[in-house]
Parts: structure tokens; sequence; C-alpha cells
């Protein structure tokens, strides 16, 4: 009788594990199935579209060459001896805007950073992309002219999974961009908005058709290709929800992490604050002037804006800035005196790599801090 109990026990501890198993199962494959499915279809309509343009005198390496058509054989066709005449010339077709949204976007993507990342990877597999990390699509006329900016130091590791990520990215957007890296040089404590201004300055010297602005941390990496990069009418907050706030703002007047403003905006708040020295802050004081000056902040939908993050230690000379929330309650006072009008800073080098262009610029040091008592 023990036995019986004992087999009939375990039997059903065996369905359990197994229903459990099952259940497993069928969660993980509700979770992929959504992104799998994006790219199944993107790849379907991406060789739908190649097939219906397919004709029997395309030229594929000029996708916007305009091709002669001859009736049959005939006097009409030129024989391989005849000599076009000096009149006649290849027109080119003249390229159409790109469209507001553009046909190849993949929509979910998946971002992880356990796969080894060389540079000369992300380099092959970008070969379009010019000397210093320019591109603009070859079959449409760009919107706008986007610069990208990172405020760098020490982060090699990371910017080798950013150019990965990012150049399909934006060469799927159909966006005509640059890269700048603005890397602090020295060991003084680090100044993100401050850099981001340089960024500002220097690329318009770099190139002042530049009509937009994106400021990007080079830690995160956008988790759907739809989280257009370009600017709005209103100043823009990419990065809406990251993995560490659970994929939620942390507050509602938040802008950190990836921001954008076209040149009209970033002019109009001044730029950014020159005087925020070390870690936080410097996003609020930017929030801050953009209310004053009478704009409001646009952001994507939250199922779209979704950022991971590299996962990384506190950089050295990057302590949380003490003084921060004294500052940022007196932005309407010192906005129109510390800003891009007031910038500062010695050119140390720049130099034009493959993927992006690096900017090393000194910017000084913090003030000493007045002894209390």
């Amino acid at each position: 009788m023990t036995r019986l109990l004992l087999g009939v026990t375990l039997e059903r501890i065996c369905k359990a594990v197994l229903l459990l198993c099952l259940l497993h199962f069928v969660i993980i494959m509700i979770l992929y199935f959504d992104v799998y499915a994006q790219h199944l279809d993107f790849f379907s309509r991406f060789n739908a579209r190649n097939a219906s343009r397919s004709h029997p005198f395309s030229n594929s390496s000029r996708p916007n060459s305009t091709v002669p058509s001859y009736g049959p054989a005939s006097a009409e066709a030129p024989s391989p001896s005849t000599k076009p005449s000096t009149n006649q010339s290849t027109t080119e077709k003249p390229l159409q805007p790109c469209q507001e949204t553009p046909p190849g976007l993949v929509g979910r993507l998946l971002i992880e950073f356990s796969s080894p990342m060389s540079m000369e990877r992300v380099q092959r597999e970008n070969p379009d992309v010019r000397q210093g990390g320019k591109y603009s699509p070859p079959d449409c006329l760009p919107r706008q002219k986007v610069a990208i900016l990172i405020p760098f130091r020490h982060r090699e590791h990371h910017l080798k999974y950013w150019l990965h990520y990012l150049h399909p990215i934006l060469r799927r957007q159909k966006v005509a961009y640059g890269i700048y890296i603005i890397n602090q040089f020295g060991e003084d404590t680090f100044n993100r908005a401050k850099l981001l201004n340089v960024g500002f300055m220097e690329a318009l010297k770099d190139d002042e058709e530049y009509d937009c602005f994106i400021f990007s941390d080079v830690d995160l990496i956008p988790m759907d290709d739809r989280n257009l990069y370009r600017c709005y009418e209103q100043p823009r907050h990419f990065a809406v929800g990251m993995d560490k706030f659970g994929f939620r703002l942390p507050y509602a007047g938040y802008f950190g992490g990836v921001s954008g403003l076209s040149k009209s905006q970033f002019l109009k708040i001044n730029g950014f604050p020159n005087e925020y020295w070390g870690w936080g802050g410097e996003d609020d004081d930017i929030f801050n002037r953009i209310s004053l000056n009478g704009m409001k902040v646009s952001r994507p939908d939250i199922r779209i804006g979704r950022y991971r993050m590299i996962k990384h230690e506190r950089d050295k000379h990057n302590e949380p800035n003490p003084q921060r929330f004294t500052k940022i309650q007196n932005t309407k006072m010192t906005m129109k005196r510390d800003g891009i009008s007031s910038l500062q800073y010695r050119l140390v080098e720049i130099s034009r790599q493959p993927m992006y262009t690096n900017i090393t610029v000194e910017i000084g040091r913090p003030p000493p801090r007045l002894a209390r008592g």
C-alpha cells in the first residue's frame, strides 16, 4: 500500500514538473515572438519591394540613374559601333525627399553586450560611412542634417557597442548625420554639459549646414529603430524608458540620457550650463531652460523610447555634484549669462576616425569651493 501511494505521488510530481516546463516554454515563446515576427515581416517586405522594382535594364550600381528604353531590334537602338552624339548626355533622376516614416525600419531590436566587439568589425559592417563618421542616404534627400554629440572620457569599450548599433539604425532611418566624440582632456572633474556646448560649436565649424543636434550618453542604446533621431517642433527627449529605471520615467521633468534640439532651439536657451561640474543636475537645468523659454519637451511613445544601458562603475572624477540642487533652483537667474554665450575652452586635437570624429578639448576645472563657517 505504501509503495502504491509513493508511486502515485511521484507520478503527480513528474506531471507537475512537466507542466511547469511547458508553461515556461510558452512564456518564453510569447516574449520573443513579437521581436522575431517583426524581423521576418521586415525581410518579407524588403524582398517584395525589391521584386517589384526589378527591371530588365536596371543598373544596381546606380539606383537613381535613368535608363533609356528602346523598342524591338531596330535602327533606333544604337549599335555597338555607333558613337553617341556629343549633345546626348545621361541625366540623373532627381532625388525625392526621404519619407517621413522610413520604409525599412525593423521595430524592436535585440540589444546585448556579451559578444566581443572591435572597431574593425564596426568598420567592416558599415562600409558606406565616410571618414569622420559621416553618412547621407544615397536614394533620397534627407529632411535634416544631424550632428550627434557624445560627451566622453575613458569609455572606449562602450563606444564600440554604441557605434555597432547606432550606425545601422541611423542608416535605416535615412538620416544625414555626423558623429562627434567630445573628449575631455586631462583628469579634472568631468563636465558633461560644457562638453556638449563645445560639441555644438565645433560641429558647426565642421559643417555649418547642421540644423539638428542630438546629445547622447555613450552607454545608452535604443531598443527600437522607430525612435527617430531627428529634431521636432519642440525639444525632444528620446530616452523615455531606461532598463535601469524599469523602462519608465524616473520623474516628469527628467531630460537625461539622450535629447535633441534644433539649432534655433539650442540658441534660444543659450545652450547648456557650463557650471555643473561632476555628476547630476545639468539635465534638470536644461529642462528648466526649455520651460522658461516657452517651449515644451516632446517624447516618443513609452513602448518605442526604450533604452538599454551598458553597466559600468561610476567614473573617477565624476562624483555627484553637491551644489546641483542649489544651481537648479537658480536657472532663471543664471541661464542668460551661463551658456553658449560664455563658453571658453581650448581645442587640443581633432582626429577624423573611420566611424567618428574625435574632438579633444581642455575645458578647465571647477572653481574652488568656499569653506563653510
